[in-house]
């Protein structure tokens, strides 16, 4: 239960920002928003490690049986705005923490493109 709910956290985020820069941008056009609040996009993703093996977005039977889940959030631009992670059975090494945080900024580079093309379609 608690995996799926950090899969669906990282979707909140991420579907959120869509949202707000959505509801951000329609009050910026009636002009009853003066300039932009909004400072940085932000996604967010879960990583794991399978089998010794770092990989992105778990579906519901990885996530359950990941030795490492972590949750992370991104800004844009690649910064971090949450690093969340647990080992689930054993340690993990430095080498994996980095594999997974690189997985999740691509992981979250890419949602970043996708934010931008549904807000230009909006």
């Amino acid at each position: 239960m608690l995996q799926s709910r950090r899969r669906d956290e990282t979707a909140a985020i991420t579907g959120g920002y869509i949202a707000l820069a959505d509801a951000v941008g329609w009050l910026i056009g009636r002009k009853r928003c003066k300039g932009d609040p909004l400072t940085a996009s932000v996604a967010a993703v879960s990583v794991g490690i399978i089998d010794g093996e770092p990989r992105l977005d778990l579906c519901y039977e990885e996530d359950v049986a990941a030795e490492t889940d972590m949750n992370v959030v991104c800004t844009g631009d690649g910064q971090f705005v949450e690093v969340q992670g647990t080992a689930e059975r054993e340690p993990f090494d430095r080498k994996l923490l980095d594999q997974l945080l690189d997985l999740a900024v691509a992981g979250c580079a890419g949602l970043t493109g996708l934010q931008r093309d549904a807000l230009a379609a909006s």
